[in-house]
C-alpha cells in the first residue's frame, strides 16, 4: 500500500507548470487521479478494513496539501471545453467559491496532518478532510456514467 501511495505522490509532484500551461485538462486529471489513489489507500483504514498506517495517512494528507496548492491554476479560462473533462461549467461561473474550497482543503489537511498521531486521532480528523473532496465533486464534477 505504501508503494501505491508514494507512486501517487510522485505523480502529484511531477505535474509541473509546463504541463499545466500546455494541457491543463490533462494535468488536472493526473492530479485528481493521484489524489484518488492516495484516498483509496486510506479509506479502508477508516472503515476498519485495513490496519492503520500513519505513514500512508501522512502521505495522503501531504498529497491533498500539494493538490490544494496546484489545482486552482489547472482550471484556467478556456479549459472548460475540449478534451475529455468532468469539470462542470459551474467552476468558471463560481470561480471564487471553487478556489476557496481548495484553500479549505489545504488548511484542513494541514490541521489533520498535525493532529493525527494514532488511529483514534485519525478517525477523529480524517473524515472532515474527505468531506471537502466530496463537497467539491458534488458541485463541480460531472457524475460518472
Amino acid at each position: 500500500m505504501r508503494r501505491s501511495v508514494l507512486a501517487a505522490i510522485a505523480v502529484l509532484v511531477s505535474v509541473g507548470a509546463g504541463i499545466a500551461a500546455d494541457d491543463p485538462i490533462k494535468a488536472r486529471k493526473e492530479l485528481m487521479e493521484a489524489n484518488g489513489k492516495t484516498t483509496k489507500a486510506v479509506v479502508p483504514m477508516m472503515k476498519g478494513q485495513a490496519k492503520f498506517d500513519l505513514a500512508a495517512v501522512q502521505a495522503a494528507l501531504n498529497a491533498y496539501i500539494a493538490a490544494a496548492e496546484k489545482a486552482p491554476a489547472l482550471f484556467p479560462v478556456g479549459s472548460e471545453k475540449g478534451g475529455k473533462t468532468e469539470a462542470l461549467p459551474a467552476i468558471w461561473m463560481n470561480k471564487s467559491d471553487f478556489e476557496a474550497r481548495f484553500v479549505k482543503l489545504g488548511t484542513e489537511s494541514k490541521a489533520a496532518l498535525a493532529a493525527i498521531k494514532d488511529e483514534a486521532s485519525f478517525q477523529a480528523n480524517y473524515g472532515p478532510v474527505l468531506k471537502n473532496c466530496g463537497g467539491c465533486h458534488e458541485l463541480y464534477r460531472a457524475k460518472e456514467k
